[in-house]
């Protein structure tokens, strides 16, 4: 030890004093190895103990400053991708905002509907990619009965829209069509209360 350094046992360099950890059973007060050595050491015995339990262990990825690993998609992104959480040690959520996003999704589904993403996208195939109402638009929002919860298929924005203006009554829809149709008896009042019958 010398001139406020030390010699590291494991990189077999002079290292800052403050680079070593304490250890009051050593002579000098610091352990034998500096920090880096140690928790290379610990992350190297860690690794092997994982694989010894079959377990796959990420490799340490170089993350440059102003940046953050995403343990999801395991992509490296600045840190204006990335939710503000003040409760975490470096104040960022642990997944990236695509990631974020992909898996409130994912939780919408499961949560409002009882299905998985998976499942919904073999409905829209087996719909042939459309709204199974227009037949013309690409399916995009799940249907589902607001009586029993049960999923019905999957819409366009706009029937769907239509649908839930309409409360799901199929004596309205019906009424609707053949309104647009003009087929729909307009009732003509003759008397307060009293409307002519069609013929």
């Amino acid at each position: 030890m010398s001139n406020g350094t030390k010699w590291c046992r494991g990189c077999s360099r002079d290292v800052p004093l403050s680079g070593f950890a304490s250890d009051r059973n050593r002579g000098d007060g610091l352990q034998p190895r500096c920090r880096e050595c140690v928790a290379e050491y610990g992350a190297l015995h860690y690794r092997r103990r994982q694989a010894a339990r079959g377990k796959v262990v990420k490799e340490k990825v170089d993350v440059p400053s102003g940046h953050k690993l995403c343990r999801q998609c395991g992509e490296v992104k600045p840190h204006s991708e990335w939710h503000r959480n003040a409760s975490a040690s470096d104040g960022l959520s642990t997944r990236c905002k695509a990631c974020r996003a992909i898996q409130g999704r994912a939780g919408h589904l499961k949560r409002s509907y009882g299905i998985t993403e998976a499942q919904r996208d073999a409905m829209i195939a087996a719909q042939g990619g459309v709204c199974v109402v227009c037949r013309n638009a690409p399916a995009e929002h799940v249907d589902h009965d607001h009586q029993t919860g049960k999923v019905r298929g999957v819409l366009c924005f706009s029937c769907n829209a239509a649908l839930g203006q309409f409360k799901d009554r199929p004596d309205v829809i019906r009424r609707a069509a053949a309104y647009v149709e003009g087929n729909l008896w307009n009732p003509t009042l003759v008397a307060q209360g009293v409307y002519r019958q069609p013929s």
